[in-house]
Order: structure tokens, then C-alpha cells, then sequence
């Protein structure tokens, strides 16, 4: 159950602390006081959408504090322990903040956690009904949900097959249907990919060959100024204006430098330097003439370059940026032709895998759909318990299953499994049986949807469950019904109640008044306060008057009001043998 709830800058709220009980309790207060303020709070703590928008203004950022004591819910102590989170005597403290500039903070017993644990734990503290979530039952989609939500945990382990049996059977689907597509394109691809990789592979290109060739195609553009500059360096080398080179010349420098070395050794110094001069302009005028002799030999070798790198820019421009990405292109169209050479083989291999799948869904989803048949029954039987309960003693409740026509081909396979089913009623005897969704009012399916939460209550492990004026569209001894059933529920489970109803703020173990007021700084604020004894007669006097509540009359039909709840709170008691919440 929750004890204290801390709220900071949220809307019209600076900071406030609440401390819940045990049992039933209600919100009340003028419409626009703020009861929907401390719904909202408690969503956004639970990991609901943190909209900006609940900061209040002038205020940087928001807060929410929820305190529970959950050492009896074996659920949570499983997250705290998985998770190595330290709860001591069961206390389970979740934090949120939520900035103006989007940024979340999400903490755990103090620890900072991912919202989506919040999400986890908060599931299993609390379970809350918003004033508009019974427009759920008008959507017929909705209604297998309701109902599978009220099994065990032998129908919940039958759903977790299915729903596994369905995502898997569907993955291998989806997987078979496109390669049986692909098989039937493969002929046309296959003789796509031939005429690719022909092309390429008659290219044979080599990574890094576009650079070479651009540089050579450079040199083969200038060949007659290259090659008279070669020559002229050549001429220069081995032989000038007399026949005689500078080569030459330095050998006959080396010669004569040899004749000196018997009067020195600095000469012999000199002469090596000539002579390492001597070769290694020798080997430049080799190189030279080697140059020379390529450009004058193949005067068709600029033509042939030009063509290759037109060839290569064709291949680059269809397949790629460039050479390397080229070559990438040519291995991946290489795979995929071995891939559709062996496509008949893996599709029959699929096919095998496909059918035994298919077989296990159909099996599954056979025993989900007697489970949920067997389901509906019981769950037909205890709704309309309730909904007598309620008020509506008249009204026939039933689970209607789609039934397939005969002969009709085998619906698609799902994770939810086969069934169609919504929920139908006759709210008057004598009438057939038509859809909820087309036919219930509106305090019709707030009562519906308190009846379903009944029986969820009943099976549930969660402790608190609130209400967010589910009382909508009820009045007179309808709202007395719905008081009682919420009293009942709050008997075993703490019930937090926004209303509007004196009957449901009488039958309330502890009552909350929301109420909002101007201070001097021109600030609106909104505060909750805990009613003593004479501050519930006070407030059911309101809302039974719809005045201020100092009416003599209405006081004195708050106090029956509130003492007859009270009595027949202890005769529920007596009855089941509990204990009066306090």
C-alpha cells in the first residue's frame, strides 16, 4: 500500500505531503480544486508521459516522492532482489523529476534506475482506473484483454505460449514468404546479375588502378615536352656541343684524381666523391633514356589509358563512388548469385521449419481458445454477481465468442491467438443480447468497468488500487451501489477514490479535502487536508447540498449518511471476519 505521497511544483501544487491509510479513502472538493493534480502526480511517479506542462510555472523543475510498504508482495521483492536493490522492512520509496528542459530522474530506495523499471515496479504497487479508461470497453478489440486479465497463472502461462508460438511462427512467415517471392523473380535476377558481374568481371579491376592511370594519362598528355626535355638532360649527360658529356667529363676527373692519390690521402677523398657522382649520374641517365624510349616506342598508349578510365568512371558511376566501392558491389552481387544458385534448397529447408511452427501455433492457440471459453463462463457467472451488486440485477452479461463460418479458411495466426470475442449485454429482460460497446450508457460502463475491477481485485497482488471518478454518470441508489462495492473492495485492498458523490465520501474509511486558494502573493494554490470526524460531516454536507455544507439540514443527513456506511461496514466485517480499517 502507499503511505506518503510528496508532491513539489506540480501545476497548482508548491509542495504538499499526503499520508494515506489502510481501507477505502476519497478525494473530494469543488470541480477545478485540483483532485485530478494528485492523480496526475501519482501517474507521473509510476513512470506515466512526463508532460512539461505539470511544472509549475515560474518553477524549473518537478517532483514526486511515493512511499509503499510492499514487504507482503512478492512481485516487488523479486524486482528489488534481482535488481540488488536493499528495501529495509519492505519500504519501496520511487522518486521522479521532470525539468523544463526534458531531462528525467528516476529513482529507486535512492538508487538512479531507467524509467522503465519505475514502469515495472509501479505496475505491481499500483493499479489505476482514470476517469476515462471505461472508454476502453467500447473499443470490441479491447474486451479479449479484459477477460484474459481474470485468469490464473495456468491461463496466463497459455497466453505467454501462444504469444511465443505466434511472434515465432510469424518471424519464419514473413522470412518464407519473401524468399518464395524472391524464388519466383530468381530467373529474371539471376540474368541481371550475369550481365553485372560479366561486366565486372571482364573489368578486372584492381583497388588503388584509377590513381595510377590518372598520373599516367597526366604524363602521356605532355609526352613531346616530357620527351624533349629528356632528351636535352640525356644530351647533357653523355655527350654536349663537342661529343663529350659531362659523364665523361667526370670520369676523366676521377682518372686524373687517382694519379694523385700517391701524394695524399685527401685526394683519393676526392676522387671516390667524383666517382660516386659519376654513378649515380649514370644510373639517372639509364632511367632517363629508359623514360624516353617508353614515350617514343608506344604512341598509343595514352589512347589506351584514356580508355580505361573512361571504363572504370562507366563502372563507378552504375555500381560505385569509387574503385574500392566497385569491387565491394561486385562481392555482394557474387553472394547473391550463390545465395539464389541454393535458393530452392533453403526454401524447402524453411518449408519444414514453417509447417512444424505453424502446427505448434495451432495447437496452442487451440488450448488457449478452450482455456478462454472455460474462462468466459466463470467469468459470465462472477459479473453478474457484481453487476447485481451494483445495481444492475437485470442486466445480462455474456462473452460472446466469433465463431468461424463453416468451411471458412483458418484465420492468419496471431500472438493473442485465434479467438474473437467481445463482451454483450440485454439491460433489459426480454431483450437480446447486443454489443456493450453499441449499446451501454455511460454510468452503464463505469459501473461495468467498477464490476471488472471488482474481480481483478479479487486475483490481483497489487495492494492499492485508485479511482480516478469513475462514479461518472451515476447518481441516487446507483452511486449507493457503486459505494458499497468500492467499500467491499477496500476490505482487502487500499482504495484511493476521487469523487464527486456524498454516498461514496460517507462510505470512506479516511477523507481528503483538495481545495485551492489565492495567497497574498496573488498565487493560486492548491492543498489537501486530512477531515477529522466533523470535517467529513462538513464536506458530505457539501456535496449532498451543493452549498457550502452549514446548512442544519444537510449536516444532519451527512452524519446518518456517514453512520450508516459505518454500520454497515461492521456488519461486512462481522460477516467476512476482517477488521475495520483504521
Amino acid at each position: 500500500m502507499i503511505e506518503r505521497l510528496t508532491i513539489r511544483n506540480i501545476v497548482l501544487i508548491e509542495e504538499l505531503t499526503i499520508r494515506f491509510h489502510r481501507g477505502m479513502q476519497v478525494l473530494s472538493g469543488e470541480t477545478g480544486a485540483g483532485k485530478s493534480i494528485v492523480v496526475d502526480a501519482v501517474n507521473l511517479v509510476l513512470g506515466g508521459r512526463a508532460d512539461r506542462t505539470l511544472i509549475r510555472t515560474g518553477s524549473g523543475k518537478a517532483s514526486v516522492e511515493a512511499a509503499f510498504s510492499a514487504g507482503k508482495n512478492p512481485e516487488v521483492q523479486n524486482i528489488l532482489e534481482r535488481e540488488g536493490i536493499e528495501a529495509p522492512e519492505g519500504e519501496v520509496i520511487l522518486y521522479r523529476e521532470i525539468t523544463e528542459s526534458g531531462k528525467n530522474l528516476c529513482r529507486l530506495n535512492g538508487v538512479m534506475v531507467p524509467l522503465s523499471l519505475i514502469r515495472e515496479i509501479g505496475s505491481r504497487l499500483m493499479d489505476i482506473h482514470g476517469q476515462h479508461e471505461h472508454q476502453f470497453l467500447m473499443d470490441p478489440e479491447m474486451h479479449m484483454r479484459f477477460l484474459d486479465r481474470t485468469g490464473d497463472a495456468a491461463h496466463q502461462e497459455i497466453i505467454a505460449r501462444t504469444v511465443d508460438a505466434g511472434i515465432n511462427f510469424l518471424e519464419v512467415h514473413r522470412w518464407y514468404t519473401r524468399m518464395r517471392k524472391e524464388n519466383e523473380q530468381k530467373q529474371r535476377r539471376m540474368e541481371e546479375l550475369e550481365a553485372a558481374l560479366g561486366q565486372l568481371h571482364a573489368a578486372k579491376l584492381k583497388a588503388g588502378e584509377e590513381e595510377t592511370l590518372a598520373a599516367e594519362a597526366q604524363t602521356l598528355r605532355n609526352r613531346e615536352k616530357i620527351a624533349g626535355a629528356l632528351r636535352g638532360a640525356r644530351g647533357a649527360l653523355t655527350y654536349g656541343d663537342n661529343e663529350i658529356g659531362c659523364l665523361e667529363k667526370i670520369r676523366e676527373a676521377v682518372n686524373a684524381l687517382k694519379g694523385l692519390e700517391p701524394y695524399g690521402t685527401e685526394y683519393a677523398g676526392i676522387g671516390e666523391r667524383c666517382e660516386s657522382a659519376y654513378y649515380e649520374l649514370e644510373e639517372a641517365a639509364f632511367e632517363i633514356s629508359r623514360r624516353l624510349d617508353s614515350l617514343e616506342q608506344d604512341p598509343g598508349k595514352l589512347e589506351r589509358t584514356e580508355e580505361r578510365l573512361d571504363l572504370i568512371r562507366k563502372l563507378e558511376r552504375k555500381y560505385g563512388a569509387t574503385v574500392a566501392d566497385v569491387i565491394e558491389k561486385q562481392a555482394k552481387l557474387e553472394a547473391e548469385y550463390t545465395e539464389l544458385c541454393g535458393l530452392e534448397d533453403r526454401i524447402a529447408e524453411v518449408a519444414v521449419l514453417h509447417k512444424q511452427l505453424l502446427a505448434t501455433y495451432r495447437a496452442t492457440a487451440r488450448e488457449l481458445s478452450e482455456s478462454r471459453r472455460a474462462l468466459a463462463k466463470v467469468f459470465e457467472a462472477r459479473m453478474q454477481a457484481q453487476l447485481k451488486d451494483l445495481g444492475m440485477e437485470k442486466t445480462v452479461f455474456a462473452a460472446a465468442f466469433h465463431e468461424p463460418e463453416e468451411g471458412a479458411k483458418k484465420p492468419m495466426p496471431r500472438p493473442e491467438g485465434d479467438d474473437r470475442m467481445e463482451f454483450m449485454i440485454s439491460p433489459n429482460p426480454g431483450e437480446p443480447l447486443k454489443p456493450l460497446a453499441k449499446i451501454a450508457s455511460g454510468g452503464e460502463l463505469s459501473r461495468i468497468m467498477l464490476a471488472m475491477k471488482a474481480l481483478e481485485a479479487e486475483g490481483s497482488g497489487v495492494d492499492c488500487m485508485v479511482f480516478d471518478e469513475i462514479d461518472t454518470g451515476i447518481s441516487g441508489r446507483m452511486a449507493q451501489a457503486v459505494a458499497e462495492k468500492m467499500r467491499a473492495i477496500g476490505q482487502t485492498r487500499q482504495v484511493i477514490c476521487v469523487s464527486h458523490l456524498p454516498q461514496i465520501a460517507a462510505a470512506a474509511d479516511e477523507q481528503y479535502l483538495v481545495r485551492k486558494e489565492t495567497r497574498p502573493d496573488g498565487r493560486t494554490h492548491t492543498e489537501v487536508a486530512h477531515l477529522d470526524a466533523e470535517g467529513r460531516v462538513r464536506e458530505v454536507a457539501r456535496m449532498v447540498s451543493g452549498a457550502e455544507g452549514s446548512a442544519a439540514e444537510a449536516e444532519t443527513y451527512a452524519r446518518k449518511m456517514i453512520a450508516a456506511a459505518k454500520r454497515n461496514k461492521t456488519k461486512d466485517c462481522e460477516k467476512n471476519g476482517t477488521k475495520i480499517a483504521n
